[in-house]
C-alpha cells in the first residue's frame, strides 16, 4: 500500500463516487467528499472518524475552482468519470453525451496545459446505479427502442457492473497514477489500466 494521501471525490454520496470513496478510506487515505446534499456525507464522516471532511454544494463555485493551484503544487491527479455516450449517440441523450464529450476534451486539455497534473477520463461501462434505474423506468419514452432494449437486457441478464468494479480501479489509479496515461480517455477495464484491476 502507498502511504496515506488526501483525495477529493465529487459525487461521493452514491454510485461510482461512493465506491471510489469506500476504497480509498479502506486503504487508510483521507478523503474530502462532495455532493449536493450534506446528509449522506455526514454519514460517511461518522463511519470513518478522522478520515473524512465534506463539502455539500456546487463544485462549479469560484472557491472550488481555486483548487487548481493546489493541484499544481502537489502534482496531483484528476480522474473524470466519462461515458460511452461521449462517443456513441443515444436518442434523447444529447445533453448527457455532449457533456461527457466536453469532459473528455477538458481532461485532455488539462493534461496538455498542466504538465505536472495527471488527468484522465474513465468510462465505467453500464453500472448498476440510480441512472440505470431511471433508464429502465422512463427511458422507453425518449429512447430508440433497440437502444432501450439493450439496457433492459443487460439488467435482466445480470450484466450490469457493480459500482465497486470501476470504482476500485479509479481509486487505485488516483492513489498511484501512471503519469504517462495523462490525457487519455480509457475504459475502466482497458489494458492500460490492467495493473489497477482486481
Amino acid at each position: 500500500m502507498t502511504s496515506p494521501k488526501v483525495f477529493i471525490v465529487t459525487g461521493a454520496s452514491k454510485g461510482i463516487g461512493a465506491a471510489v470513496t469506500r476504497h480509498l478510506l479502506e486503504q487508510s487515505h483521507k478523503v474530502v467528499v462532495t455532493a449536493r446534499s450534506a446528509e449522506p456525507l455526514e454519514g460517511i464522516k461518522k463511519a470513518y472518524p478522522g478520515q473524512v471532511e465534506y463539502v455539500a454544494g456546487d463544485m462549479t463555485s469560484a472557491e472550488a475552482q481555486a483548487a487548481l493551484g493546489e493541484l499544481r503544487k502537489t502534482k496531483g491527479c484528476v480522474v473524470w468519470v466519462s461515458s460511452g455516450a461521449a462517443l456513441k449517440p443515444y436518442t434523447g441523450w444529447s445533453a448527457y453525451g455532449s457533456s461527457k464529450a466536453a469532459l473528455n476534451s477538458l481532461s485532455s486539455h488539462l493534461a496538455f496545459e498542466e504538465k505536472d497534473i495527471t488527468s484522465i477520463t474513465v468510462s465505467p461501462g453500464r453500472v448498476d446505479t440510480d441512472m440505470q434505474v431511471q433508464i429502465r423506468s422512463s427511458g422507453q419514452q425518449s429512447m430508440d427502442k433497440a437502444q432501450y432494449d439493450t439496457f433492459i437486457e443487460a439488467f435482466e441478464q445480470g450484466k450490469l457492473l457493480k459500482p465497486e468494479q470501476p470504482g476500485n480501479v479509479i481509486a487505485k489509479f488516483v492513489a498511484s497514477p501512471q503519469r504517462e496515461l495523462s490525457g487519455k480517455d480509457l475504459s475502466w477495464n482497458s489494458a492500460e489500466l490492467a495493473s489497477y484491476q482486481e
